[in-house]
């Protein structure tokens, strides 16, 4: 597999290595993937929850964007 890295996405890898946090670029790597399966499960059950409780509840002001949109800013999402 080849993956290419921005020069900020570089320094970034670069940094974390000579923290002593990580040996290797595929550490880091390894790391990050694991913290956005992570978040991305998080805010996908979130998603579903909230769709759950809208199906119970009465209508509601906020459009499918707004919360969309609510939802994306909560977890940084652009």
């Amino acid at each position: 597999m080849n993956v290419s890295f921005t020069e900020r996405q570089e320094k970034y890898i670069r940094e974390q290595i000579a923290s002593g946090h990580f040996q290797n670029a595929s550490e880091v790597v390894r790391d990050a993937l694991r913290l956005h399966e992570t978040l991305r499960e998080k805010m996908l059950d979130d998603l579903r929850k909230e769709i759950n409780k809208a199906w119970d509840a009465p209508p509601s002001s906020r459009s499918a964007e707004q919360i969309l949109a609510d939802n994306k800013a909560k977890y940084g999402i652009k």
